[in-house]
């Protein structure tokens, strides 16, 4: 058996991690999400709250500045900072010194939350229990060595809020949202060492440069997955693509 390096399974798990993410996301909006973000107030006054759940969901946990920037790197700050008053203005956030935090109204959503997310995906899931369960103890051993050399927007929603006797499916699905981040820190690095921007990152067409900061991204992501024996990384990779999505 040809053993893969950490650099490669970083390339593949990520846009496996991104689908089953995005999947399991979608499949708890159609389960009741959307009806429970209603009964709070809709989107405008649930979306970071959605966004920094892991962080959040613990009462007095709070997001500092340089968090809510790198996990919004991406689009416009006085847009983000728009929104972020609106949902303080909704009574789901509060501001605190160094930054804000879940109001007993956004822990009460939060905690909703956290159990249809829970429950839709054992129904999801239902036929994958014991790879959702291997999955989610193989992710929790990837966050420790990523939390080591932690960027910003991993910083923000780490260490995830786990309840005690939280579901597997529960685990699974805040621990690969936490992963994503780590990623996501790894590419912001790789382009602004390549010279670029949030802005310029984006406008890049496809070519060499763009897949010299794909390789570089690879490289600095991979840390965590040198935890892993060469089996270990090909049943992670086997298990995320049997996951539906």
């Amino acid at each position: 058996m040809v053993a893969v390096p950490p650099y490669r399974v970083a390339a593949l798990v990520a846009p496996a991690v991104d689908r089953v993410f995005v999947a399991a996301m979608a499949a708890a909006r159609l389960g009741g999400g959307s009806q429970l973000v209603q009964r709070y107030g809709g989107p405008p006054a649930v979306g970071f709250l959605i966004d920094f759940r892991t962080r959040l969901a613990v009462p007095g946990r709070l997001v500092d500045e340089s968090g809510f920037a790198a996990l919004t790197r991406y689009h416009d700050p006085a847009e983000c900072r728009r929104t972020l008053d609106r949902q303080i203005a909704h009574g789901m956030i509060q501001r605190v010194d160094g930054g804000f935090a879940a109001t007993e109204r956004g822990l009460a959503f939060l905690a909703e939350l956290y159990d249809l997310h829970a429950e839709v995906l054992a129904a999801a899931w239902r036929e994958h229990r014991d790879r959702v369960r291997r999955l989610a103890g193989v992710l929790d051993r990837l966050l420790e060595p990523a939390a080591l050399a932690a960027g910003p927007a991993f910083r923000a929603v780490a260490p995830p809020h786990e309840p005690l006797g939280a579901a597997p499916e529960l685990l699974l699905l805040n621990r690969l949202g936490v992963l994503r981040y780590h990623r996501a820190d790894a590419h912001a690095a790789a382009w602004a060492a390549a010279g670029h921007t949030a802005e310029s990152i984006m406008a890049l067409e496809p070519g060499p440069e763009r897949e010299a900061i794909e390789l570089e991204t690879d490289r600095r992501a991979a840390g965590p997955y040198g935890v892993l024996t060469p089996d270990e990384r090909l049943t992670l990779l086997a298990d995320l693509a049997a996951l539906p999505g």
